[in-house]
């Protein structure tokens, strides 16, 4: 599946990704893959650090408004 400019989660559809960033596990863990991939090691290792408390709430707000997660640190 190719992945759609400027979208997270792998550039799947904004529904599948706000059903994704519901569930704090599948959350954590795409949002810190999301980052890696992106080549951001550093923000990656904060996201699996802290990624799992309020990070989580930013980004599901952030993902139903936007469809994008936060980028706080792009290091």
């Amino acid at each position: 599946m190719a992945k759609k400019k400027g979208k997270d989660y792998f550039g799947l559809g904004r529904v599948v990704s706000i059903i994704l960033a519901i569930f704090p596990v599948t959350a954590w863990i795409l949002g810190a893959v999301t980052r890696f991939m992106e080549g951001k090691i550093v923000a990656g290792l904060i996201r699996i650090i802290f990624g799992f408390n309020i990070v989580w709430l930013i980004d599901l707000v952030l993902m139903i408004i936007s469809g994008k997660i936060m980028r706080l640190l792009n290091v």
